[in-house]
């Protein structure tokens, strides 16, 4: 005989599965024949028998809905091994293994696996931890409140969907939304930048709908654990007819070949994926997994939503007595944290919170300094006058620095370098200084930009200025000897003059359509004309190789008569006559 980990009451060993797939309603021993059996160590206990009803008292109700919750969880097979195991301990200790003062109580096993991250009726939340999720009913549950320990952007995190800001996807008439509450939700990708609420969104979803919820991280979880969500998320669908949601945060972060185990299971139906990536999911995320997904693009953040979010927290923190927010912290203050932010509400929280910090922090050295200091034997002439210096909001901000949003390895990377290029090519001295201070700033390899400039040497200024591009290796030489930071004055130089040279894409152009002209079907395989070809050999003199070729400089003006193409590209022109287009803006001719 063991006592059910989950009521309390003696069950036989072997019909523990059973009582637990009864939600503890059946095979419950009854006291008379759980007092004959002292060697199982479970004291007599006034637990009512399997067939009579229990008692009615205060808390029946919520120790029913609290068995029921544990219930739920024990149905995994996996679960109710584990309980049986640790039931069998139970039994197997000795008599004298109790204490006096456990004699009149029956002892209590707590399963310590934990869950997953779940919400919903049943169920214990993020923040729950499992012992309280099947906690018996006779014990008192802790309820954990949020801790003031978390980051200020943490405990500010939405809720629901209508607090979300900044995302019309999710807002009233938002696509998303429409699809999450009508109970007809697909596997999707949220692709944004950081702050934008992918992960909020994916929670609020949790909240929502009534699948079971778990969230995984791409950088901490590998194939062998997904595999094993799979297989509870098929048991739990074959058991209560539940879907189960997946959130992968940094789904990228994951091999094409580790996304590929997610394949079966979205095709199947068993899971439905929620997927978060900050990078592009065409470059990032396996080709046959993004069309099992519907992608949905989360929008920046503008710097009025920032503003909103910060105010919400403010009014949030401070409910309780408004007189101690700080003056310093106005509206002025929020709209610098807002554009400082660059769409990211974490970082914009992250900037309040230190804020905060920083003035709490001044205070309290400004009141600790007005007492005197034993040390000094109440000399305040000791005490250093600059700790009294107040506190202003020009300190506040210059203490607010931070990188500038820039990733080396992703689109930051790539869109930067494209508007630099694009920049010089449209002649704006002024956006390609810009671009080149913000990627040099970021930490960007110089030798990388130093390249890009040669190949817009003769790229976009080419034969209209052939002195740029001796200009362009001498400048990236010159970044490879002297290195930042004053490799960055020869760099400003070179860009600047090639945003100032004219441009011609002659070259440039020309190339471009005799690679277009190799894509024609033979043409890449056209002989090479006798005359033009080397002979080296005897052999090849024998056969006529260039006998008929003539050496310009023998030749007046080193003019000759004599074909150079193929002879089935006679005639063909690669290069043009123009440096540029022809083309008209349109807005260019309206502003003039």
């Amino acid at each position: 005989m063991v006592v059910c980990p989950i009521c309390s009451r003696p069950v036989k060993t072997a019909e523990i599965n059973n009582h637990l797939d009864s939600q503890c309603t059946t095979f419950v021993l009854d006291a008379d024949h759980a007092s004959g059996h002292p060697s199982s160590g479970v004291a007599a206990s006034p637990s009512p028998s399997q067939h009579a009803p229990p008692p009615p008292s205060s808390s029946s109700s919520s120790s029913a809905m609290k068995r029921a919750a544990a219930a739920d969880f024990f149905a995994s097979p996996a679960i109710k091994r584990q309980a049986t195991a640790s039931s069998k301990m139970l039994s197997a200790a000795p008599p004298h293994a109790s204490s006096s003062s456990s004699s009149s109580q029956p002892t209590t096993q707590t399963v310590s696996r934990k869950r997953p991250y779940e919400d919903g009726p049943g169920h214990g939340g993020a923040d729950t931890p499992m012992a309280e999720a099947v906690a018996p009913a006779a014990l008192p549950v802790k309820k954990h409140k949020a801790s003031r320990a978390a980051p200020l952007a943490e405990r500010m995190r939405p809720v629901t969907l209508d607090d979300v800001a900044g995302q019309d996807l999710v807002g009233p008439g938002g696509v998303l939304r429409a699809l999450i509450e009508s109970d007809a939700m697909p596997s999707i990708i949220l692709w944004g930048g950081s702050g934008t609420g992918k992960t909020t969104i994916a929670r609020c979803i949790a909240k929502t709908v009534g699948s079971r919820f778990v969230e995984i991280n791409a950088t901490s979880c590998g194939t062998a654990e997904c595999k094993k969500l799979f297989h509870e998320a098929a048991s739990e669908q074959a058991l209560t007819g539940r879907r189960t949601i997946i959130f992968c945060d940094e789904i990228h972060r994951f091999s094409k070949s580790q996304q590929d185990v997610f394949l079966k299971p979205v095709e199947a139906g068993t899971i439905i994926l929620v997927g978060a990536t900050t990078e592009n999911p065409s470059f990032k995320v396996q080709a046959a997994l993004l069309s099992r997904c519907r992608t949905f693009t989360l929008q920046k953040l503008t710097a009025a939503d920032i503003t909103g979010i910060l105010m919400r927290a403010l009014k949030q923190e401070f409910q309780d007595d408004p007189s101690k927010l700080s003056p310093l912290v106005d509206q002025d203050l929020l709209d610098y944290l807002a554009a400082f932010s660059d769409g990211d509400a974490r970082t914009a929280l992250n900037l309040l919170e230190l804020a905060l910090s920083l003035i709490t922090t001044k205070a309290h050295n400004n009141n600790n300094n007005n007492n005197p200091n034993p040390n000094t034997n109440g000399d305040p002439s000791s005490v250093s006058s600059s700790s009294h210096t107040p506190l202003t909001k020009a300190d506040i901000k210059a203490a607010l620095t931070k990188t500038l949003v820039y990733d080396r390895a992703g689109d930051q990377h790539y869109d930067t370098i494209s508007a630099f290029h694009k920049s010089v090519r449209g002649s704006d001295p002024d956006a390609a200084l810009y671009y080149l201070a913000r990627m040099l700033q970021s930490g960007e390899d110089p030798l990388f930009i130093a390249r890009r400039m040669v190949v817009i040497a003769s790229e976009d200024v080419g034969l209209a200025d052939n002195t740029l591009l001796p200009l362009a290796t001498a400048m990236y030489t010159a970044v490879q000897q002297i290195g930042m930071p004053e490799a960055r004055i020869p760099m400003a130089h070179c860009a600047t003059a090639l945003c100032l040279a004219p441009k011609s894409t002659r070259a440039y152009r020309g190339l471009n359509n005799a690679y277009a002209a190799l894509q024609e079907p033979g043409v890449a395989a056209l002989p090479v004309p006798v005359h033009l070809r080397n002979a080296p050999t005897r052999l090849m003199k024998e056969m006529g190789y260039g006998a008929a070729y003539k050496y310009n400089p023998n030749y007046r003006h080193g003019k000759v008569k004599q074909d150079y193409l193929p002879e089935q590209l006679l005639g063909r022109t690669f290069l043009g006559e123009r440096d540029l287009g022809t083309e008209v803006d349109p807005d260019l001719e309206m502003t003039g």
